[in-house]
């Protein structure tokens, strides 16, 4: 259970990167349709289980080091090609996004330029990428439960001091920019896109157990702590929409509103969950293109974090708000690709019948 419950902590700190922890992205993807957004987050988290319970087993199935393996066979090769092509890019993209995100904090909240910002960011992410994979997902998962804790904090605070009425606040949700058409589109490309982004370290992540069993509930673990997490950050913004709904970071802005101390202190919470999503964006992306603990490795991995750092000054909100739906809608391949593997891997079996065995 030790060993599941890592890895399932690991897979949440991925996930949850500067436009998670932000409230950007829970804005865009959830709260923007109202009341109907709990129902997203619903969706959301019975996804999140299902994809990150069946991606570790398959990982751990297999030693996986990098994604590739993987990927050629639940999707098989054609396919593969093109899931793997889509998933390598956005490694990279989402990794911009956290440099970019991390400049944004830094000048909101501390008053320090945003190039500054995303250099420390930079510089503290390729470090760690530099360490062994273990010692990686060690230091993911070990900031995951202070973000938790402050959520709920967040949560309990908002919705006990709500003053906006029910028809309010369905008005200014309304107004809000949605990242899809409904929500429940918008609650599985939520899901689509963040496994697109964190399958390749779902999967090292699987790698590292031996036991498929203890890999599966450990990212089902993470899906459940994610929805979770989801659902309530969620309500709290809905029950303070007149205070988030025109912030960058929202879950600053509840913050500061409850307490000027507790928002740097979640400030500094959100550097963390960033720079964890950055260090499993970075490796993920760089494993796939070289053999981690190369020469050539370390190198590369210099060189993605300076071109990062150069293309993070597009902007957080703008990269949020185009990057992460493409992504989703690539991403149903997978996800798709998931399903199918699973159906094939349960109802074979049936199929096949009870093995015999001569006695």
């Amino acid at each position: 259970m030790k060993e599941s419950i890592r890895i399932g902590a690991a897979f949440a700190g991925l996930v949850i990167g500067a436009g998670f922890a932000s409230g950007q992205e829970i804005l865009q993807f959830f709260t923007s349709f109202g009341y109907w957004g709990i129902a997203g987050s619903i969706v959301a988290t019975a996804l999140f289980a299902f994809v990150g319970a069946n991606i570790t087993r398959l990982g751990s199935r297999m030693r996986s080091t990098s994604h590739k393996s993987a990927i050629y066979k639940i999707c098989g090769r054609p396919l593969g090609m093109f899931v793997d092509f889509v998933i390598t890019f956005f490694l990279f993209g989402v990794a911009v996004v956290m440099f970019s995100g991390a400049g944004a904090l830094f000048h909101e909240q501390f008053g320090i330029p945003a190039p500054v910002g995303s250099a420390i960011l930079v510089l503290a992410a390729v470090l760690t990428v530099l360490l062994n994979v273990q010692k990686v997902i060690s230091l993911i998962s070990a900031v995951t439960p202070f973000l938790i804790l402050l959520v709920l904090v967040l949560a309990g605070y908002s919705i006990l001091t709500a003053d906006t009425s029910a028809a309010e606040i369905a008005s200014l949700a309304g107004e809000q920019d949605a990242a899809a058409p409904n929500w429940l589109l918008s609650g599985a490309l939520y899901v689509s896109f963040n496994i697109a982004c964190s399958a390749s370290m779902l999967m090292v992540m699987g790698g590292t157990e031996k036991n498929p069993k203890v890999a599966a509930m450990g990212g089902a673990i993470g899906g459940a702590v994610l929805g979770l997490l989801i659902l309530l950050l969620n309500i709290a913004m809905l029950a303070k929409i007149d205070v988030v709904g025109s912030a960058s970071m929202p879950t600053l802005a509840l913050a500061a509103e409850m307490s000027p101390v507790l928002s740097y202190v979640m400030a500094f919470v959100l550097l963390g969950m960033i720079y964890n999503t950055a260090v499993g964006m970075l490796y993920s992306f760089t494993a796939r293109i070289t053999e981690p603990g190369t020469a050539r490795f370390k190198g590369t991995v210099i060189t993605v974090g300076a071109a990062g750092f150069g293309l993070s000054f597009i902007g957080f909100v703008s990269l949020v708000g185009t990057l992460y739906p493409i992504t989703g809608y690539l991403g149903f391949t997978l996800i798709g690709a998931v399903f199918v593997h699973w159906f094939r891997s349960v109802y074979g079996r049936k199929a096949a019948g009870p093995v015999l065995t001569k006695g």
